[in-house]
């Protein structure tokens, strides 16, 4: 298996990053989070998954700041994990590390191969050599791309910084990736891409690289050109140049397209889930690859009257690897119970290979973003939180987690009270959602209308928004204190 299975706010400029807290003296909020709970396992294994993930993390280095994110002993990172550990690493103060390896990335694409890039890129700034040897002959998964399309506009989302906007070969990769790379690999011009088998490893339609008959297209494929023309279009919205809006109307309406085909033709009633793939003759493959489900939902193509029963016929992957996506694929569909287990899993001290770089810095991400739902919206000027704590889970308190130009400490009390600390930077925009239906939620005490809406999967939640300024604490709950 290769590397790792392998504007509102636009203003704020990056701040120069360090990289473990103990390596130097220069982005205070790197490594800065902490963890405190009354759950035992998830405090200790928080603290766990930090401290690993941190250990990842290096400097002074020909490529740059960097994170591992391949086999450990490569000293590289592998463009589809470096796109799966971007929240984790954003939540550890990676701001600066992150985009250096997303540049690196985007500045390797070229026509001569075919608009991919190096799969690896190691420490002394080169194409890995365990997975190059030249233009004609390197490994590549082809959904990588579309991967770091849309890791980056998570990242835009968290950090506000413009350079994921606008960064010339961030801007050129992205446009690239979703119009010049498609056509090269679609020789029927249908907008789907497939590879031929004399593409070899230059060209693996899929990340699944077990057993099984070599397809033209998979199925994650697909769904992360989906993904990545939905984050392509906000991206566009967001930036503002000349002829963006007309770009992201044609990239959603790409989206729509996909997602449509991908609902209508893929879908088996027969088997309750997604067909894995296409193969050269255009027939479907059935084989029931767990890794093709994660990514339907991962990335979001997946229609919500489908996901109960992926869901259902979800189980423990092939390997570490695919595990990391369980927890986040359940949460994002209001799995919380389940999810929380899947979380706990990946920090306990008997999971095998559980070292692997993909896992903690996923662990911390996770935690983060979805346990805590600490959401910080670029695109909205605004930190969203929403506790999806377990009934096993009487409190959780985050602290110095880094939120666009400084930090914020969230301390949730079940589901019913949060408080939002500012830290630093600038004041801050907090929606502060509620799962259920309440017209009125308590603002520092006192009662405020809430406003409603209803998740991707139906359900009701409410939320307000406030502000917050630097240094100052508010809190929110369902109900009079």
């Amino acid at each position: 298996m290769s590397a790792g299975w392998r504007p509102l706010l636009l203003s704020i400029v990056l701040v120069a990053a360090c990289g473990a807290e103990r390596e130097g003296p220069a982005d205070l909020r790197v490594g800065r989070i902490r963890l405190q709970s009354d759950h035992a396992a998830l405090t200790s294994g928080f603290a766990w998954a930090r401290e690993a993930a941190l250990k990842y993390v290096h400097r002074g280095d020909p490529v740059g700041p960097w994170f591992e994110a391949a086999l450990p002993g490569r000293e590289a990172f592998c463009m589809r994990d470096v796109s799966h550990q971007t929240e984790g690493a954003l939540a550890l103060g990676l701001y600066e590390h992150t985009l250096n390896m997303a540049r690196k990335f985007a500045a390797s694409v070229s026509e001569a191969r075919d608009w991919c890039g190096y799969w690896e890129i190691d420490r002394y700034d080169r194409p890995a050599p365990v997975d190059y040897r030249s233009d004609s002959d390197f490994w590549y998964n082809l959904p990588a791309n579309f991967d770091l399309v849309q890791a980056s506009e998570r990242a835009w989302q968290w950090t506000a910084d413009s350079a994921w906007l606008a960064d010339p070969f961030l801007a050129e990769f992205y446009q690239r990736s979703l119009d010049d790379y498609v056509r090269r690999w679609d020789p029927n011009g249908d907008g789907i891409m497939e590879s031929p088998e004399s593409a070899g490893s230059r060209g693996i339609p899929t990340y699944w690289e077990g057993e099984g008959r070599r397809p033209a297209t998979g199925g994650d494929l697909v769904a992360a050109q989906f993904a990545a023309n939905r984050a392509w279009a906000r991206m566009l919205r967001a930036r503002r140049r000349p002829g963006d809006f007309d770009l992201a109307d044609r990239a959603d309406e790409e989206a729509d397209r996909l997602q449509r085909m991908y609902d209508e033709t893929w879908w088996s009633d027969a088997l309750g889930r997604y067909y894995t793939a296409v193969l050269p003759d255009g027939s479907f493959d059935s084989t029931p690859v767990a890794a093709m489900q994660i990514f339907s939902l991962y990335f979001g193509i997946a229609e919500p009257a489908r996901v109960v029963r992926l869901l259902q016929g979800l189980g423990p992957g092939a390997n570490v690897e695919e595990d990391s996506y369980l927890a986040e694929a359940h949460y994002r569909y209001g799995r919380d119970e389940a999810a929380f287990d899947y979380l706990l899993n990946q920090m306990s001290p008997s999971l095998d290979r559980r070292e692997y770089p993909e896992n903690p810095f996923t662990a911390v991400g996770t935690t983060v973003r979805w346990l805590a739902g600490i959401r910080p919206i670029a695109s909205e000027a605004l930190v969203e939180t929403r506790s999806r704590l377990p009934a096993a889970v009487g409190w959780i308190e985050l602290d110095g987690v880094p939120v666009f130009d400084g930090s914020v400490r969230v301390r949730h009390a079940g589901r019913s009270e949060t408080a939002l600390t500012r830290s630093g930077g600038s004041r801050v925009r907090w929606r502060a959602a509620f799962d259920g239906r309440h017209d009125t939620l308590y603002v520092d005490g006192l009662p405020v209308t809430a406003t409603s809406r209803r998740t991707v999967m139906g359900e009701e939640e409410a939320f307000v928004t406030l502000t917050v300024k630097p240094g100052e604490t508010r809190a929110v709950s369902v109900s009079a204190r």
